[in-house]
């Protein structure tokens, strides 16, 4: 079985059961027309639609994964299948004039189908502006795989100078320089394996991503230390960003073992400066020297 289908078998059972049971309506109840009565063209019409909503389903089931988008769209879709299969049934089998239920299946089935559907849209709207929204900050990255950081999938310490100095030629603007690194990373390093470190290292890069505004930029300058530039702010708004980072990394309980109960909870250390008219490197290296600074008073404080 394939893995959509194992994933998607209930909704699927579902639709296939309606569609099973309507067909088994029809021969209970109704009588087989001949050749002759066959209305072709509204055969070839409503068949062929029943077979595109069919295959949109398929489509669906087979790129989305299980969730309410999924579910809205596919009901929806199902409901309008099931209304173009009944009319398609019509053409084939003649049911009495009495039976109630031929045209209210009809005529239910549809406008129920476009409102599940309307519904889901509404909702798969929503889910991409907010992957669109991901995807932004991570776009102009993708435009050179020379300048990537294979483990974060950011930006590496090359495409921050290259980025800086291109703020520094266009002085519209004044930007901001965040450098972060995780506290006590060395002693961290001494007591669990190269991989797990790394995996900590992606996933302190997702926390830091979700905190910042699509405009921002957020690379991995080396090692633990990452590096955010925020375009258009002051040294006010920079310094209140670097504490709220701080605060959402404090209150993530990253595993870095197998045992689900045990968890880590990470401490940043921050360095804010203003890029102003300087170039490249002196902001690096400006900034790099506020980190060293506290390092120096932690070692000392410890």
């Amino acid at each position: 079985m394939k893995p959509w289908i194992s994933l998607h078998r209930r909704k699927l059972a579902l639709i296939l059961g309606l569609l099973a049971c309507t067909l088994l309506l029809n021969i209970s109840f109704g009588e087989s027309k001949t050749i002759q009565q066959i209305d072709w063209m509204d055969v070839f019409g409503e068949g062929g639609s029943a077979l595109a909503f069919g295959v949109w389903i398929i489509l669906i089931l087979g790129s989305r994964p299980a969730g309410r988008v999924t579910d809205l769209l596919t009901l929806g879709l199902g409901f309008m299948l099931l209304a173009f299969w009944q009319d398609t049934l019509d053409e084939f089998i003649r049911l009495p004039a009495e039976l109630w239920w031929d045209h209210t299946l009809e005529s239910i089935s549809m406008p129920v189908g476009i409102a599940l559907l309307t519904y889901g849209l509404f909702h798969w709207h929503r889910e991409q502006i907010s992957i669109n929204t991901q995807l932004n900050k991570r776009e102009q990255i993708f435009r050179d795989h020379r300048l990537i950081d294979r483990l974060t999938q950011l930006g590496r310490d090359d495409y921050l100078k290259q980025q800086l100095a291109r703020a520094h030629n266009n002085r519209e603007h004044d930007d901001a320089l965040i450098m972060v690194q995780i506290s006590d990373f060395a002693a961290l390093s001494r007591h669990h394996p190269h991989g797990v470190m790394d995996r900590l290292l992606s996933d302190l890069s997702d926390v830091l991503l979700a905190n910042l505004h699509s405009d921002d930029l957020l690379c991995r300058y080396a090692g633990e230390r990452f590096a955010i530039v925020l375009r258009a702010t002051t040294l006010e708004h920079a310094q209140t960003l670097a504490d709220e980072l701080k605060h959402a990394v404090q209150a993530v309980a990253f595993k870095l073992t197998a045992t689900k109960h045990e968890s880590q909870h990470l401490n940043l250390q921050t360095a804010t400066v203003m890029c102003s008219d300087r170039r490249a490197t002196d902001i690096i290296k400006h900034a790099n020297q506020l980190l060293h600074a506290q390092n120096h008073s932690h070692s000392k404080a410890a």
